[in-house]
């Protein structure tokens, strides 16, 4: 097979000003001779093979850099039976139910394990997750570092179609993927499809793929599959454990993930739809769009946009790298921007200042052709992983 097609991939860039080398990426990547469709994201920026924000459709074929190293990243968002006013009111005890139920940090887990169904699943389905599964359960509920995030805030419905009627609600909002399995099974894979494709130029070698009719292609298909049944057991038990903690009733749950691989029909094919750090954007499915520890988040239904093959940007995306902005800001100057828009952070590098970010806004007017907003979530008590973690998104 040729190392590069002769003519690139159809593909369409949504938003203006993106960095030149994610859009480098983009292009690298529909020149793939497995490449069928590629969209670039309003929140893109560089990322290893496909860009942050990168949308990539193959054929009989699947590429672990382009679903990305934590894989199946999630976000999960409660609204929780609690009146606002207890984000005031009651601040000690929501910051109680935070540190209690869930933990922050590169090998954070939990001494007495958490359980969940997918413990009960076989873990042997490939040589990684075998050799992961007990670490896997050590910190099952778990949110590791980099820019992963538990918590509380106002989320104003707009619409009742977001699943519960229009009015102010407190909702529990989550940020955090399959943890150090997930990490394992992307090393492990990545390696390997690099090793089966040493005749890629250089500028293409973290885009080696595996195919899907191969044993490794189909071993990764089911290792992803289980990682991303993993990611949403760890948000399943955060947000179980702290309603339990709390004592209150679960009125309303979305969730979605991002930095997978799904088979999909796109052109009349099937396809294998991969989305780094890109949000499912199908006719009428639900999803959320965060932006930073300062600024909103959005929970969204999908307009099923062929050109973006359904999908949508998965957050605000970096402006900076995160050497950069821990360089550029200091934390007074950070703490009054808190402070102006009432919001109480628990813990947090440098690195995941809002400044450190594109704005949400902006991200949001750049794609109204891929989702409607439904309701709008202000962060109001945050939790990350504090500063001098190694991230893991």
């Amino acid at each position: 097979m040729n190392t590069t097609r002769s003519e690139s991939a159809p593909w369409r860039q949504w938003g203006t000003d993106l960095e030149a080398q994610s859009v480098r990426q983009m292009e690298n990547a529909c020149r793939l001779p497995v490449a069928v469709r590629g969209a670039l994201m309003p929140d893109a920026h560089l990322g290893y093979g496909l860009p942050i924000g990168g949308v990539l459709a193959t054929k009989n074929a699947v590429i672990p850099y382009a679903v990305g190293v934590d894989i199946a990243c999630r976000m999960k968002m409660t609204v929780l039976d609690l009146p606002t006013t207890a984000l005031d009111d009651d601040t000690d005890r929501l910051k109680k139910a935070i540190s209690a139920e869930t933990r922050f940090g590169i090998g954070a887990g939990f001494k007495r394990r958490r359980q969940h169904p997918v413990m009960d699943r076989d873990w042997e389905v490939s040589l990684p997750t075998a050799q992961m599964k007990d670490r896997a359960w050590k910190q099952l509920g778990s949110s590791g570092s980099g820019n992963h995030f538990v918590e509380f805030g106002i989320l104003e419905v707009l619409n009742e179609a977001a699943g519960i009627a229009p009015g102010r609600w407190l909702a529990l909002l989550s940020h955090s993927g399959s943890r150090g399995a997930g990490a394992n099974v992307a090393a492990y894979f990545s390696k390997l499809a690099m090793k089966k494709r040493p005749e890629l130029p250089q500028e293409l070698k973290h885009l080696a793929w595996l195919d899907l009719d191969s044993s490794a292609g189909q071993e990764y298909w089911a290792a992803m599959e289980l990682m991303g049944e993993y990611a949403a057991a760890n948000h399943a038990c955060i947000h179980r454990h702290i309603a339990e903690h709390l004592g209150v009733e679960v009125l309303l749950d979305v969730e979605n993930h991002h930095n997978y691989a799904w088979k999909e029909v796109h052109d009349g094919e099937e396809v294998i739809v991969h989305r780094k750090g890109a949000t499912p954007a199908g006719d009428g499915v639900l999803g959320i769009i965060p932006g930073s520890m300062a600024s909103p988040a959005f929970i969204v239904r999908g307009k099923g946009n062929a050109e973006s093959l359904e999908s949508a940007a998965h957050g605000a995306g970096r402006l900076m790298s995160r050497t950069a902005a821990k360089k550029k800001f200091k934390w007074p100057e950070v703490q009054k921007l808190l402070d102006e828009r009432g919001v109480t952070l628990m813990s947090a590098g440098l690195d995941e200042v809002p400044w450190a970010y594109k704005d949400i806004e902006t991200v949001m007017a750049a794609q109204t052709d891929l989702v409607e907003p439904l309701a709008r979530f202000d962060p109001k008590l945050v939790k990350m992983a504090p500063g001098g973690e190694r991230p893991e998104d």
